[in-house]
């Protein structure tokens, strides 16, 4: 895209209030969204940084994308491998029917399986809190917070196979649910985790690391999102969280 066009583009979207829906062309299709702050930080990690971006020597590489909100990896992906195979969990009611808006914009209809449900331990039930943006959780809400059920499931009953790509971006449920698919690790060749600290909550970083390094991974992290300037004076807390870091999991 033109650099110049791609720019008025951008300055469009910042105009626009918080948790709006609203439509827009930068990632090369008329894309539905739903709040023009989470749309702009997701839109610079996978167009922009490409922080997704890998090689693979098959035509169908298999991706199951965990936390999709609108779906923009899913064209992304297809923009590479236009005959991926993409498996994608959204539990937001709300976000969901826009992810499979965006899905079918974005012609990837027949490549993906969109699945309205949170990743859990246990198929069944759980409690949502949804934040109409990218942060709806089970793991945090505040006093102005309602609360939904939504449907879970179990990841490992959908890993059957060689996984090109896991990506796990499921607001402080990883740990969880990265334990769940222990024995199903071996199938996937890379993994991105998201890592969530909620300030009053146990860290468990250092045993999400032990668990990719336990399954074979190498692994690089990117601190990004929150910061604290003085840790041991005062630590920075949004939306419940204290620390944010990107988790990328490769084989050598």
């Amino acid at each position: 895209m033109n650099s110049f066009i791609q720019l008025i583009k951008e300055v469009r979207v910042r105009s626009f209030k918080r948790f709006v829906l609203f439509t827009t062309t930068l990632p090369g299709f008329l894309c539905y969204a739903v709040d023009k702050s989470s749309f702009l930080f997701i839109y610079d990690e996978i167009f922009k940084k490409e922080i997704y971006k890998f090689k693979t020597d098959t035509d169908t590489p298999f991706i199951i994308d965990c936390g999709a909100n609108i779906g923009l990896l899913i064209p992304y992906v297809l923009k590479q491998y236009p005959q991926a195979e993409i498996i994608a969990f959204e539990p937001d009611p709300v976000i969901f029917e826009v992810l499979k808006k965006n899905v079918a914009g974005a012609g990837g209809q027949t490549n993906t399986t969109c699945l309205q449900a949170c990743l859990a331990k246990e198929t069944g039930e759980v409690t949502f809190y949804p934040d109409g943006a990218d942060g709806g959780t089970m793991s945090y809400s505040d006093s102005e917070t309602t609360s939904i059920t939504v449907p879970a499931v179990r990841l490992d009953e959908y890993i059957t196979k060689k996984v090109d790509l896991l990506k796990i971006d499921i607001e402080g449920a990883e740990y969880e649910v990265l334990e769940s698919i222990a024995s199903k690790l071996h199938f996937v060749e890379r993994i991105f985790v998201e890592y969530h600290s909620f300030a009053n909550q146990t860290q468990h970083f250092d045993e999400i690391l032990s668990q990719l390094k336990a399954a074979g991974f190498r692994y690089y992290i990117e601190h990004i999102g929150i910061r604290s300037e003085e840790p041991y004076i005062q630590r920075h807390v949004d939306h419940g969280m204290d620390m944010q870091i990107n988790i990328y999991g490769y084989r050598q």
